[in-house]
Parts: C-alpha cells; structure tokens; sequence
C-alpha cells in the first residue's frame, strides 16, 4: 500500500470516529424533553376512561 491511499484511509476513518463519537456524545449528554402525558390531560373523556 502506498503512502497516499494510506493516509486516505487514515484520514476517513478519523472523520469516521470523530462524528460517531460526537454524536454519541451528544445523545448521551443531553437532556430529555419534558413531554405532555397524553392520559393525565384526556382524564375529562368518559369514552377514554372506560377502556
């Protein structure tokens, strides 16, 4: 293998790593979104009640 496939290979696996790193990271640093409990705000529907 020459040198330049080399560093080609080099090269795209870094800009590899380094996105699936900071996308890991930003998944498992940020904070969840508070979301609406749909059951707690439908309470005053009586056909939802019942099932």
């Amino acid at each position: 293998m020459n040198s330049s496939a080399l560093t080609i290979m080099i090269l795209a696996q870094g800009v590899f790593i380094f996105f699936a790193a900071y996308f890991f990271y930003k998944v498992l640093t940020t904070a969840p979104k508070k979301e609406p409990d749909s059951y707690s705000e439908n309470d005053d529907i009586v056909d939802r009640q019942n099932e």
